[in-house]
C-alpha cells in the first residue's frame, strides 16, 4: 500500500470512510442458538454502573497451550501480506467473530477481542447501524472461529449489554468514538484467556514501524472461503493520527471491523488499537489508508462517567 499521502486530506471531499462490518448471506446454522439476546445497549456517558475491569492486564489460561505462529500450516493466500489464523492456541485464541442481525433481519458480521471473562471489545458500528443510528437486534459473539465453527458450539456467547462510544448523530467526526465493550451470557475469557490494552503516546506507535500485528474476519479473505477464517498480519504500522484517529497500514476488508491491532511488550500481547474503517478514494475507489480507535479515546470515555 503507498502511504506517501497527505494526511490531511482524509478530511476532504476526495476521501470516504468506509466502516468495515460486513454483511453474510448465512448463517453458520449447527453453531447458532435461536434465542435472541436483544442486548441492552449503553452509551458511555451513562453507563454509571459499567467498570472496565482487569486494569488492562493480560490473561492466559493455565491449562491453555501459547504459540508465536497464528497459523500452525504457515499457508499464505493471495498477494497481500495475510496469513490464515488457524491457531486455537494463545493469544489467538481470544479473538473471534461477532455475528449481528439488525432490526430489519439482515445479518452481518465483524471481528472483537475478548478482553476480561465476559467482555468483547469491537466496534460502535458493529452493533449500531452508523447511517440511521438503529440498533441491532442480535449479537453474539464466536470465540477462536477457524473454518466456519467454533470448537464447541456451547461457547457461542448471547450479548446481554453493550457499552458503546458513540451513536453516530454527529456523522464522520464521531468515527474517532467507534468503539463498543460487548457483555456476554458466558465467561469465556477464563477458557480462551484475553489480551490486555494499553494507551500508548501516537508519536510512540508511530517510531515502531513494521512492529504490530492484526487479526481480523476480512470479508474478502481467503478467497476460498470468505469471512470464516481470520486473516492475520504481521508487520504492519501505524503512520500517523488524524482527526484523532490513527492512520495505519494494516491490510483490511469488510468484516475487520473491531479487529486488533496487536503490540507484542514484554512478552506479552496488548490490543493498542481497534480497526474502525478504510479510508478510499471516492472517484476511483483506491485504498488510501485505514483507520483505528485509539485505546485512550476508550478509557478517557469510561474514565469520565
Amino acid at each position: 500500500m503507498n502511504i506517501a499521502i497527505n494526511y490531511k486530506s482524509i478530511a476532504l471531499l476526495l476521501a470516504t470512510a468506509i466502516t468495515c462490518a460486513t454483511s453474510i448471506n448465512f448463517l453458520v446454522k449447527a453453531q447458532n442458538n435461536s434465542e435472541i439476546s436483544n442486548p441492552k445497549f449503553i452509551k458511555s456517558e451513562n453507563a454509571s454502573q459499567f467498570e472496565l475491569p482487569g486494569k488492562g492486564k493480560p490473561f492466559i489460561p493455565s491449562n491453555k497451550e501459547q504459540s508465536v505462529k497464528p497459523n500452525e500450516d504457515r499457508g499464505t493466500i493471495g498477494p497481500d501480506d495475510r496469513i490464515l489464523m488457524t491457531s486455537n492456541k494463545y493469544p489467538w485464541s481470544t479473538i473471534g467473530r461477532v455475528e449481528g442481525t439488525t432490526a430489519n433481519a439482515k445479518s452481518y458480521h465483524c471481528t472483537g477481542t475478548l478482553i476480561y471473562d465476559n467482555l468483547v471489545l469491537t466496534n460502535s458500528h458493529c452493533v449500531i447501524d452508523p447511517e440511521t443510528g438503529v440498533l441491532s437486534k442480535e449479537v453474539k459473539f464466536l470465540p477462536n472461529f477457524i473454518n466456519g465453527k467454533v470448537r464447541n458450539p456451547r461457547d457461542i456467547a448471547s450479548v446481554e449489554k453493550i457499552v458503546y462510544g458513540t451513536d453516530f448523530k454527529n456523522g464522520f467526526q464521531d468515527n474517532a468514538k467507534d468503539w463498543a465493550i460487548l457483555v456476554l451470557d458466558k465467561p469465556l475469557g477464563r477458557k480462551y484467556g484475553y489480551l490486555g490494552w494499553k494507551s500508548i503516546p501516537s508519536n510512540v506507535l508511530i517510531r515502531n514501524k513494521n512492529a504490530f500485528f492484526f487479526v481480523g474476519y476480512s470479508g474478502d479473505f481467503p478467497k476460498f472461503n470468505p469471512g470464516m477464517i481470520a486473516g492475520f498480519e504481521k508487520g504492519c504500522s501505524i503512520v500517523a493520527e488524524e482527526a484523532g484517529l490513527l492512520l495505519h497500514d494494516c491490510d483490511t476488508a469488510g468484516g475487520s471491523s473491531g479487529g486488533p491491532i496487536i503490540a507484542n511488550i514484554g512478552s506479552q500481547y496488548y490490543i493498542v488499537g481497534v480497526n474502525n474503517a478504510e479510508i478510499k478514494n471516492r472517484f476511483t475507489g483506491q485504498d488510501i489508508i485505514n483507520t483505528a480507535v485509539k485505546i485512550s479515546t476508550i478509557e478517557a470515555a469510561l474514565a469520565s462517567k
